[in-house]
């Protein structure tokens, strides 16, 4: 239990028509009968003038309380709604301050409430995903996680796991008894559908990360192949300037797209050369560092070269590590019909960036590399994850593998019920049933101050 009480602007930053205090912990009516005076019932907005130490009226404004554990920290919480000047808020901050908080560190709200068992650690990271969400998709993704959708999956899954560890264990119990437990071909299917409702959970949260982080896609070739024009086609606006002069970009050049639902980040690149031009040859360092950077590669060729020598070479030097698409560029200008081929695995795309001819087949590419599913069904169902969420559920998949060969070996029982036990553990630290301090302050230090 914390024993002492927060304050902090929960507004952002800048002027605005109404701008929030907001007041969490054992003092904080206390605390706030210092600055507006007697509070109004909870959960009833009370009209008050806000005071300095001084009694020096700063502001009129409303007043809202919440008793705990029915608030969102799930401690007495006020919030105090005055105009949205920065001073006037700093102001009101001090005030608070003064008699007896202090400023609350990023997130530590949304932490008290997880304390507090107002949240478990998915939902309350789905609060900053929330705030941060880039699209309609990504706002209803996250506020089914925060609702606690992708909790329950996890929380159905390791109650499962549960009833299977207690098989294992009471294998282990009546060891001595001439019977074996382990060869029962309803425990071997027991594991084997739990692996696979793990699977379909791993598949959604795939997506869900997608959905919050995005996907980082790089522009690359030569110089004059369309890459700044490519990416004007995606932007749907002039973002890069476009030259028949050759070396034009000079340095990254990063739009930010929503493509059904799918936030992508498109990086034009300096055309790949040799050069004496030191600002060129600075430019075309940093587009190598953001090709080993990118989570997808669009490598432009001009569709009038063919199978150029110099294209092949820049090809060879790509992380052959990093999914990549070949877009052979100016179709309009070939005579060539825009189209998609694929040969061996590796995809190759007929466009013009001037036309617009052949960008649908882009978008649905872009949306294979991310492993995006825009089906309705799929958006209902979605929540998002984060890079921590797909990490721990590819560590409990592979002890579950593990286990599962355990059993399918005859292994010893010991060793098997550790595989189960460790892979439980991944999944609670998904929503914090077993996690550790510093894994707390990594995640909450990411949120905003005042959430």
């Amino acid at each position: 239990m914390t024993t002492d009480t927060i304050a902090a602007i929960a507004t952002a930053a800048g002027r605005g028509a109404i701008g929030l205090l907001r007041l969490s912990g054992p003092q904080a009516r206390t605390i706030a009968e210092k600055i507006c005076g007697s509070l109004p019932p909870p959960r009833q907005a009370g009209l008050r003038a806000f005071r300095d130490a001084d009694g020096n009226v700063l502001d009129r404004g409303l007043v809202l309380t919440f008793i705990a554990p029915n608030s969102y920290s799930g401690e007495d919480l006020v919030e105090l709604q005055a105009h949205g000047g920065p001073v006037l808020l700093d102001l009101l901050l001090q005030a608070a301050c003064y008699a007896g908080a202090r400023v609350a560190r990023p997130g530590e709200f949304s932490e008290r409430a997880f304390v507090n068992g107002r949240l478990d650690l998915a939902q309350a990271e789905a609060v900053a995903d929330l705030i941060d969400a880039s699209s309609r998709e990504a706002v209803t993704a996250a506020q089914r996680s925060l609702e606690g959708e992708f909790s329950r999956q996890v929380r159905a899954l390791a109650d499962e796991l549960m009833q299977i560890r207690a098989w294992i264990e009471g294998a282990l119990d009546f060891s001595d008894e001439d019977i074996d437990w382990l060869a029962d071909a309803q425990l071997h299917q027991r594991l084997a559908t739990w692996r696979q409702a793990l699977a379909l959970l791993q598949k959604q949260t795939l997506q869900g990360r997608r959905l919050r982080d995005g996907l980082i896609v790089a522009i690359a070739g030569q110089p004059n192949v369309g890459k700044s024009s490519l990416l004007n086609r995606l932007a749907g606006v002039d973002a890069a300037i476009v030259s028949e002069q050759a070396g034009t970009t000079r340095d990254l050049l990063r739009e930010h797209l929503v493509i059904d639902g799918l936030p992508i980040t498109v990086i034009d690149t300096a055309g790949l050369r040799d050069t004496q031009d030191p600002i060129e040859r600075e430019g075309i360092r940093r587009a190598w560092n953001a090709l080993e950077k990118a989570e997808a590669i669009l490598f432009v060729v001009d569709d009038r070269d063919g199978d150029a020598t110099a294209d092949q070479q820049l090809l060879a030097r790509l992380d052959s590590q990093i999914p990549r698409l070949l877009i052979r560029n100016k179709c309009d200008l070939s005579g060539a019909a825009p189209q998609r081929h694929e040969t061996s695995g590796a995809v190759e795309l007929r466009v013009s960036a001037a036309t617009g001819a052949g960008f649908d087949l882009l978008r649905n590419e872009l949306r294979t590399l991310a492993g995006w599913n825009s089906s309705a069904a799929d958006k209902q169902s979605s929540f998002t994850a984060r890079t921590r969420h797909v990490v721990a559920l590819d560590a409990c998949g592979q002890h579950a593998r593990l286990a599962h060969q355990g059993l399918e070996r005859k292994q010893a029982a010991e060793t098997i019920a550790e595989e189960l036990r460790l892979a439980q553990q991944q999944l609670g630290e998904i929503t914090g049933a077993v996690s550790t301090d510093d894994l707390l302050g990594t995640i909450f230090s990411s949120f905003c101050i005042g959430k």
